[in-house]
């Protein structure tokens, strides 16, 4: 019986089967083919010819998070892959920028889809503008390095290699030149899958989402551009955990889209460099997950699924009732602290045998619930108005305010709405107002110190007692400024800005309390 007809009788998915016909089969495919002769020739000529491959076509590379369309063809082909390395700089986190080195401009780099029997023809360039050399490494090649030592390329240099596509699965590529660790680190990892010979189970949408750790000098929030901590990254303290190389990558307008009655397949990888990620999506099971990008769906009804630096996986779940639903690192402080965090969003009809209950995105979102939604934009609109200003109007002042003012509610929702709540109301009896308190606007330098310090012990505000404990907030002078600019002038407050000036003095003075 031929090997073919032998593979389309077992059916999809008979991986036990086809092993155990592997086995029997191995000594007299080897024994066929033979080992190379000694001397043989390594270069494009040593190669052959695979009579298997029909054709060639070039490999539809996208952009997280949207996926190439799957692969209908039944027979394997040449597959041409071109990417570029870039060394550029993109937005990290609100007002934070970092020149990430790239696999096609974006971080994760593009996601690439081939087919088990394909032969890959793979081509790397270097921009000319970048400033280190680069390859890269995929852990669906079959070989010493995975192909990085065939593709060390020096800016303005291109490298080609080719592969077989031998095994089915969720791959997960990178650089790896030294110092290996910081290559990754700034955003040089990406996906490739390698659909099995039978293809794969249709679906409704097909999402890439990447996670990725980030260590940066400054602290999470330190606005401008950051460069690389390598002291961090040796500790594994990362300032910034994320999908697709944004803290808001896949929040608000860009959040993930799709529809009630919808199967969605998430292909996830971690590029790492250094932490593991507990991947769940609040709100939803996993009705299959292929555990560590396998070919098999080794578990269903899943909560959260465990995925290694260098690693991946694929979900697959069905959507029965709208909303927004929450894609997290449950590692929590990564998701809502370094932003790790992300959405999808669900529109179609209501389901209330399903779900009755309301939804609430800043249980969940903090700052990210606003992102998206103008905010970026209204800061960057104030920030031109005062330079154009800046020479003799006196609207000057209360522009920087303003501009405050945006970027301290962003601290607020991060940092202080679950005890404050977003309106600034408190708790009635455990989390004094924040609204129209006198407290609050008696003293500046008190409220300054309170951030900075923390606050406990009894306090009466707007004629009511309390008595808890504040935590001092983990802030940077600008934020503490910023924040405090915000409250002082939300929900009926009106009180001047805080300025930087005014924390860092009254931080020195507290130091020595």
């Amino acid at each position: 019986m031929k090997i073919h007809s032998i593979r389309a009788s077992l059916g999809r998915w008979h991986w036990p089967a086809v092993l155990t016909l592997g086995l029997l089969l191995a000594p007299a495919i080897r024994s066929a083919e033979g080992p190379p002769a000694l001397g043989e020739p390594r270069g494009p000529d040593a190669k052959g010819v695979d009579q298997a491959i029909r054709g060639e076509e070039i490999a539809v590379l996208t952009s997280a998070p949207d996926v190439p369309p799957p692969i209908t063809r039944k027979h394997a082909t040449k597959v041409i892959v071109e990417l570029e390395v870039k060394e550029v700089v993109k937005t990290l986190a609100d007002g934070v920028e970092y020149l990430f080195w790239t696999y096609g401009g974006e971080v994760p780099g593009k996601f690439i889809r081939v087919r088990q029997g394909d032969l890959v023809e793979f081509h790397l360039k270097n921009d000319p503008s970048s400033k280190m050399p680069h390859n890269i490494d995929l852990h669906a090649v079959t070989g010493p390095g995975g192909g990085a030592a065939s593709s060390f390329t020096a800016p303005g240099h291109e490298s080609q290699f080719s592969f077989k596509a031998m095994n089915p699965g969720l791959y997960v590529y990178h650089c790896a030149t030294a110092p290996v660790g910081m290559h990754v680190a700034n955003g040089m990892y990406g996906l490739i899958l390698v659909e099995p010979w039978e293809g794969m189970l249709p679906v409704d949408k097909e999402f890439y989402v990447v996670q990725g750790d980030f260590y940066t000098t400054g602290r999470f929030g330190e606005e401008g551009l950051q460069s690389f901590d390598q002291a961090k990254a040796e500790d594994e303290r990362p300032t910034y955990v994320v999908f697709n190389g944004s803290a808001n990558s896949l929040v608000g307008d860009r959040a993930l889209k799709s529809r009630v009655g919808d199967t969605v397949r998430i292909y996830f990888g971690n590029g790492g460099p250094n932490l593991v990620s507990s991947f769940h999506v609040i709100g939803e099971i996993f009705e299959k997950v292929y555990s560590e990008g396998g070919v098999l769906a080794n578990q269903r009804q899943v909560q959260t699924t465990v995925v290694p630096a260098g690693g991946s996986t694929v979900v697959e779940f069905k959507l029965d009732v709208p909303g927004t639903y929450i894609l997290v690192d449950h590692s929590l402080f990564r998701a809502f602290n370094k932003g790790a965090l992300g959405m999808l969003k669900v529109t179609g009809p209501e389901n209330l045998l399903v779900y009755s209950g309301k939804e609430v995105d800043a249980v969940y979102l903090g700052s990210q619930a606003d992102a998206g939604s103008g905010s970026e934009r209204r800061i960057a609109d104030l920030q031109a108005q005062v330079k154009v200003a800046m020479a003799s109007d006196p609207k000057i002042a209360g522009l920087n305010k303003d501009v405050q003012m945006e970027k301290g509610k962003r601290v607020y929702m991060q940092t202080c709405f679950a005890c404050h709540q977003p309106t600034g109301l408190g708790l009635p009896g455990v989390f004094p107002p924040l609204a129209k308190s006198d407290f609050l606007l008696a003293d500046k330098d008190r409220s300054i110190r309170g951030v900075v310090k923390g606050l406990s012990g009894p306090v009466t505000v707007n004629g009511k007692a309390y008595n808890g404990v504040m935590p001092p907030v983990a802030l940077n002078d600008e934020q503490v400024a910023n924040v405090l600019t915000y409250v002082r002038n939300s929900w009926g407050n009106s009180g001047d800005a805080v300025s930087v000036d005014e924390v860092r003095r009254v931080r020195a003075e507290s130091a020595h309390q």
